[in-house]
């Protein structure tokens, strides 16, 4: 089904709030932007479920940051279905890092987002990292 042009920006902001608190080492933020029982996976970083285990994640992404290891996500091509209060979400994802001066891309990739509706506000139910090639992040 077609969202609505409230439902497609409610669920754009979702993406850019996440992304942006990523990047920036917000941790609280990072947790908002899930339902309590949501999960994440990537093939970078493992997988994580729950808020205590989305905090987790967000406290490894957040102590990176702190060591100045600076994480910047492009993301584009945002599509969507929406059926109610579930919708199906994915866009194209492109990552640079830049540690000790120096940047770098990381493979692109693609988010596949399962999301939820709860108290009229979108949230990540799973969110699947999906890149297209291997890679792993330094010091995490």
């Amino acid at each position: 089904m077609s969202p609505s042009v409230e439902d497609r920006f409610a669920i754009n902001d979702l993406f850019v709030r996440y992304t942006t608190a990523l990047d920036a080492g917000d941790v609280e933020t990072i947790v908002s932007c899930f339902t309590e029982d949501g999960s994440l996976e990537s093939p970078a970083i493992g997988k994580y479920a729950g808020h205590t285990g989305i905090r987790a994640f967000s406290e490894r992404f957040a102590a990176m940051h702190e060591r100045g290891v600076q994480l910047r996500h492009v993301i584009s091509n945002l599509a969507m279905t929406v059926d109610d209060e579930t919708a199906h979400a994915t866009c194209y994802l492109t990552n640079i890092i830049t540690v000790d001066g120096k940047s770098q891309m990381m493979p692109p990739g693609r988010y596949e987002c399962e999301l939820r509706k709860i108290g009229g506000a979108w949230l990540f139910h799973h969110r699947l990292v999906i890149l297209d090639a291997p890679f792993a992040l330094p010091g995490i």
